[in-house]
């Protein structure tokens, strides 16, 4: 059993995480899932799908981290290499599995799928291996152990993936390794800047013992402050860290949003809830991002009413009633027009709060005195309303979320002061 810190590297594999045509999520839920249980992620490499930048990834990974995990590669096509390379690189036979065998066998059985030849050599798995059974797919997890450490090779599916790693390889590790503790308190700020909270709690900072650090996470206008620490007696540090975030959340009080590390739609919910009050959006230039957010978050039905995307002049017109004059006169992207759809929302929904948003989103469509990222937002509740122009300088997508995000924090920020 090992004492000292635990490192790990995470490699995923496949020419589409490089070209951009896959987002790799795989390896940040995995650095979550260890850091849960005392391992620090030392490295996170992709690579495409060649044998010699798979074989050399695994040279540098050995070198740092006591254990590696590998995602991706393990499918039946030609360019699934990850296991005849696993299987060369630990000096092994390729050999069927017969467990494995007759669980591919049922999955195509109960599916009433034919099954190739090439389904079936998902059965074949080195002999130098453990096998772990996917319960969700047909290709096996593999774990290889080279003199204290392991490796374990798992499918890029990312729904298998999390069956293998919950169910499988975090209970091995709990067994492998003696774990220290690693703990974080995160809360969420919004309306300031990382510099003026490091200005204002720079002397508390400064007087932080060595084995709690301090990390700030700015983002669309919002800071997390995440606290640290590790060791082996986890009472002890867990009562020092709760004493330490309390005295910060007392510091950054007039900024607070959330206590815990939750996205703001997750923060306003809750408020929400809190109050027994309910939401409603009216979207135009976020084209009901606002609303997907919101609905993200899971019990979101409690709370939120619906939303009403009226993207062109006819759909403000008909749906909210917007007036054509104001339209005509002042255009979609004003606080004429913001203050309509605000009030139409508030007609057709029996919403307590809401949210409106007009804009530019780019790359066109901008003016002189409307240029793109000019967008209009108004929050408010039935009795009171409040709308204010916001600038963007970023690309269409970046715009959006940026959009959301103020409407969110402006809601939030309203009801916390008017609810």
């Amino acid at each position: 059993m090992q004492t000292t810190n635990i490192y790990a590297s995470i490699i995923t594999i496949g020419d589409e995480l490089l070209i951009g045509q896959t987002i790799d999520t795989n390896s940040a839920w995995m650095a979550q899932e260890l850091n849960k249980i005392g391992v620090w992620v030392k490295r996170r490499v992709a690579v495409g799908d060649s044998r010699e930048d798979i074989w050399q990834s695994l040279d540098e990974e050995l070198k740092q981290s006591d254990i590696v995990l590998l995602t991706g590669g393990l499918g039946p096509t030609a360019d699934d290499i990850t296991k005849p390379l696993l299987c060369d690189y630990f000096g092994g036979k390729m050999v069927v599995n017969e467990q494995v065998l007759e669980h591919v066998k049922n999955i195509f059985l109960r599916l009433k799928r034919p099954l190739l030849e090439r389904n079936l050599k998902q059965a074949e798995v080195p002999d130098v291996c453990e096998v772990l059974m996917n319960e969700r797919g047909t290709a096996p997890g593999m774990l290889f152990r080279r003199q204290e450490k392991i490796i374990v090779s798992m499918p890029g599916v990312p729904h298998e993936m999390k069956g293998l790693m919950s169910k499988k390889v975090v209970p091995l590790l709990l067994k492998e390794f003696n774990m220290p503790v690693i703990l974080h308190r995160t809360l969420l700020t919004a309306g300031v800047g990382e510099s003026f909270i490091a200005e204002k709690i720079q002397l508390w900072e400064e007087a932080l013992p060595g084995h709690i650090k301090l990390a700030y996470l700015p983002n669309y206008g919002m800071v997390r402050l995440r606290l640290t620490t590790q060791g082996t007696d986890e009472k002890a540090l867990q009562a020092e860290i709760d004493h330490l975030f309390k005295e910060l959340q007392e510091l950054v009080q007039e900024w607070l949003v959330a206590d815990k590390d939750e996205p703001l739609e997750k923060a306003l919910g809750d408020l929400l809830l809190a109050r027994n009050k309910t939401i409603a959006t009216a979207e135009s230039c976020s084209g009901g991002y606002i609303a997907h957010l919101l609905t993200s978050v899971p019990g979101s039905s409690a709370y939120f009413k619906g939303t009403v995307v009226a993207y062109s002049y006819d759909a403000k017109e008909t749906i909210l009633g917007v007036n054509h004059s104001t339209l005509e006169s002042k255009g979609a992207v004003s606080e004429e027009t913001i203050t309509e759809m605000f009030n139409g929302l508030m007609k057709v929904t029996t919403a307590d709060y809401g949210i409106a948003t007009s804009g530019i989103m780019g790359p066109g469509g901008g003016t002189d005195d409307k240029p793109v990222g000019t967008v209009w937002v108004a929050v408010g509740s039935r009795a009171k309303m409040v709308a204010k122009r916001l600038h963007f300088r970023f690309d269409r997508a970046k715009n959006i979320e940026l959009t959301a995000a103020h409407a969110l924090l402006m809601l939030f920020q309203f009801v916390k002061e008017n609810g």
